[in-house]
């Protein structure tokens, strides 16, 4: 039961981020939402390339070769780079958006765009 700990953790996380967007009607807890779902993502792509007792694959002159996997570790880097640059456009939008409506409450926007 251990073992899948983090598994669980990701489908906990992974709940939680989705329940917030689309239970939200403010636009910034929707945009905390998909980085709470991108987080669930990444602890996801790190669970996958952990092995027990492994060790970091960035030694040369290891006792062994059963290391952790490098893969997921770079995917997940990758992924926050990203995600990063995508919260900060998202939140730009929000600016925007509000500059122009006067309010980041989604059911206010809608309401004011038609």
């Amino acid at each position: 039961m251990l073992w899948n700990l983090p598994f669980i953790a990701v489908v906990v996380i992974t709940m939680i981020g989705l329940v917030t967007i689309l239970l939200k009607k403010n636009l910034i807890k929707v945009m905390l939402g998909i980085n709470i779902l991108q987080s669930a993502a990444n602890l996801f792509l790190i669970s996958l390339g952990y092995r027990e007792g492994g060790i970091a694959p960035i030694f040369t002159l290891a006792p062994s070769t059963h290391m952790v996997l490098p893969t997921p570790q770079a995917l997940c880097l990758t992924s926050i780079v990203i995600g990063l640059a995508t919260s900060a456009l998202m939140l730009s939008f929000a600016v925007i958006i509000h500059k122009k409506y006067g309010t980041v409450d989604l059911d206010k926007i809608r309401r004011l765009q038609g």
